[in-house]
């Protein structure tokens, strides 16, 4: 590999990262024409022409009419990724009895280059906001304010949590979103003591969620699972209990299904 000498780093290839560029184009846009995806990405129509032509051979992109679209190759791609991990493997089945024992949306959750990406989402007969939870599954997003996220911020180690402020900011989702990074130290903390992060209405008003992390046999934090619902339910502290043991003893059942067949290549350290 050719390398950077002044940096010491690998070269990046313009054009496969203005391929990339096209394809994160074609799906913030939804779909676009030529002139539309030239003038979004400020390149010549010729050259925005060439590459839509060029993943359109390689049937990763579709024409209808004027307009480019992603093509199912994605799906493809992305359902081969997911039914390669193993968290998500192992995981399903048991956010499905989530779901359908506690009647609410259940995630299950990883973190990689440093943001919340949800590996399975299911809801539950009770659930609320399916439309917002189904668009979380086509996005990373940030890991601070959701329970998923500060279940595996807890259990990082803290330079790796330094990196991931530095590098995404904490911005502010509602008021109660944590912006303040000792703050934020303060509340994983607070996760690794009681065994459970909560979000309180961070993420969104009127959503509270529950999240328990799910870790290795060598300590190292894997993933996490929450339930979330609305307010009104999750702070009855009955029913607050019940969550909490409930997404506690998930987690664990699938961490130790995960550690029961665990090789030291399942898990790869991402950058």
């Amino acid at each position: 590999m050719n390398k950077d000498t002044s940096s010491g780093s690998p070269r990046t290839l313009e054009t496969v990262s203005r391929a990339f560029g096209i394809v994160r184009a074609l799906k913030e846009l939804d779909g676009a024409g030529v002139t539309e995806l030239a003038d979004h990405l400020d390149i010549s129509k010729s050259v925005a022409y060439n590459y839509l032509c060029t993943l359109r051979e390689e049937k990763f992109v579709v024409k209808e009419d004027d307009t480019y679209r992603l093509s199912l190759q994605f799906l493809l791609v992305g359902e081969y990724v997911r039914n390669q991990n193993t968290l998500y493997r192992i995981g399903k089945s048991h956010l499905d009895t989530l779901a359908e024992e506690t009647g609410e949306f259940a995630h299950l959750a990883t973190e990689q280059h440093g943001l919340s990406v949800n590996l399975y989402k299911v809801s539950g007969e009770k659930a609320v906001g399916t439309s917002y939870q189904v668009n979380k599954l086509q996005r990373a997003d940030y890991l601070h304010f959701s329970a998923t996220g500060k279940a595996i911020l807890a259990h990082l180690p803290r330079e790796r949590v330094e990196w991931i402020v530095d590098q995404y900011g904490l911005p502010g989702k509602t008021d109660e979103t944590i912006t303040d990074p000792e703050e934020l130290f303060d509340e994983l903390e607070t996760v690794r003591e009681r065994g459970y992060a909560l979000n309180d209405q961070e993420e969104i008003k009127g959503l509270q969620a529950i999240g328990a992390p799910i870790r290795n046999r060598h300590g190292r934090v894997l993933g996490s699972v929450s339930v979330s619902g609305p307010v009104q339910r999750m702070q009855n502290p009955e029913y607050h209990d019940e969550i909490v043991e409930q997404v506690v003893n998930t987690a664990n059942i699938i961490e130790v299904n995960v550690n029961m067949g665990e090789t030291e290549d399942d898990f790869p350290t991402f950058s």
